[in-house]
């Protein structure tokens, strides 16, 4: 029995005339696309993302573009965590990919696309509309389609015909999964089927789920194991904090999540009274409080990992903020994008956390500005956290190539009616 909850991540149910679906399809594009309208049989899902295309500026008949030439993707096919399980994804693919009518393709968490395989004809016709290696599929910039929605999503989804916002595209169907790092939980690309009207069913989107839980659990198998005596703490782009200590991975409330960052921000450890300072705007907020909150972190974590007088984790501690900081340090400005998956512990309000959030991004979207590269100034700008950053949006009209640079205008001469006199700087979410 299918579960209702995931009935509108399923294009058409089985049994169901994909001809006449089509055909609505197409005619509730052509409605979305000249008069702004969503109509039936348009799925919720599909509705959000043909909008956040439009918001980004999409167009309906253009191509998604090739970023990457052969010597920068062979450079990220390397330094891919999914190079490691390619073989597993081939063997479990080829019934799909064999007879020619399907293809696999695998792309990082930024849309693009590393590897896309399959027989040589399915592969040409593909290449028509640039699904090819080296090609970028996110929803900011080919528009609704399975990996680039499965992305923005976060969440294994099915696209079928003229529910692809862009018309080259609509002959094609398509199921994709996320795919995480299972560790840290950061997302790390997605796994994709693309084909004909045959995978619009419901098993072509349970199979690349399992396919990229599949995935997954090779990932683990092939990582090594912890080191016991280190903590890994990641609390980018989240509310709840995932932190992984002697082979356990425990996820943290939000207040115990902020007691983790600033304790790691301080290994050399903490009094009670700063730690307050540090975690509570309120004064009147009792010390008590923070004790009680401090016996549930070290039940929760354990006595030998959370020590008192001072308060402090006893075992070195990787944060995800610090890597972004670290690489930033460096010079790596694209590693460190790579590594930023949004403001740290966005929710919160503790000073400390607020004050590291405010500067890690302000530091991250600076040196994009300054490096002018147009890829990692798009990451940001088509981010949640950079949508409204005006700077980031004129450092990006002006990095872009002419023919390129009408989309980001647009969307600059939005932000600069909606803020007025206010700067981005002053309004930027991250």
């Amino acid at each position: 029995m299918t579960d209702r909850r995931d009935e509108s991540w399923v294009a058409l149910d089985a049994g169901a005339d994909a001809s006449e679906r089509s055909g609505q399809l197409r005619r509730a594009h052509e409605e979305f696309t000249t008069a702004g309208r969503v109509v039936r049989p348009v799925r919720p899902l599909v509705a959000a993302s043909w909008q956040r295309s439009a918001r980004a500026r999409v167009s309906p008949d253009g191509a998604a573009p090739v970023e990457l030439d052969e010597e920068e993707l062979s450079a990220c096919r390397a330094a891919h965590p999914l190079a490691h399980v390619l073989p597993v994804v081939r063997e479990l693919t080829g019934p799909y990919t064999g007879g020619g009518e399907h293809l696999v393709a695998m792309c990082d968490a930024r849309g693009r696309l590393l590897w896309v395989e399959g027989h040589p004809g399915a592969r040409r016709a593909a290449a028509r509309m640039n699904f090819v290696p080296g090609a970028r599929w996110a929803e900011s910039t080919a528009g609704t389609n399975a990996p680039g929605t499965a992305l923005a999503e976060d969440r294994p989804v099915q696209v079928f015909s003229a529910e692809h916002f862009r018309r080259p595209v609509q002959a094609w169907t398509c199921a994709a999964a996320p795919v995480h790092d299972p560790r840290t939980g950061r997302l790390l690309g997605a796994v994709d089927l693309t084909g004909g009207d045959g995978l619009a069913h419901p098993h072509s989107l349970g199979f690349v789920t399992a396919l990229a839980r599949t995935v997954e659990s090779q990932l683990a198998l092939l990582a090594p194991p912890p080191a016991r005596d280190r903590v890994q703490l990641s609390a980018l782009g989240r509310e709840e904090a995932l932190l992984v200590a002697g082979g356990r991975e425990l996820r943290l409330s939000p207040r115990h999540s902020e007691m983790a960052v600033v304790l790691a921000r301080h290994p050399e450890g903490l009094s009670g009274e700063a730690l307050h300072l540090s975690l509570y705007e309120d004064e009147t907020i009792s010390p008590v409080t923070l004790r009680a909150e401090l016996s549930r972190l070290r039940a929760l974590l354990g006595p030998e990992l959370l020590a008192s007088r001072p308060y402090r984790l006893t075992a070195p501690v990787e944060g995800d903020f610090d890597t972004v900081a670290r690489r930033l340090g460096s010079g790596a400005v694209a590693a460190a994008m790579n590594a930023y998956s949004g403001p740290l512990l966005p929710g919160s309000q503790a000073p400390a956390v607020a004050r590291l959030r405010h500067s890690l991004a302000g530091q991250l979207r600076a040196a994009l500005i300054a490096r002018a590269d147009p890829g990692l100034l798009s990451d940001w700008a088509y981010s949640p956290w950079g949508e409204d950053d005006l700077p980031v949006w004129q450092a990006l009209a002006t990095a872009l190539p002419g023919p390129q640079q009408a989309s980001a205008r647009a969307r600059l001469a939005e932000l600069a009616a909606e803020q007025g006199p206010a700067t981005g700087s002053q309004r930027h979410r991250a």
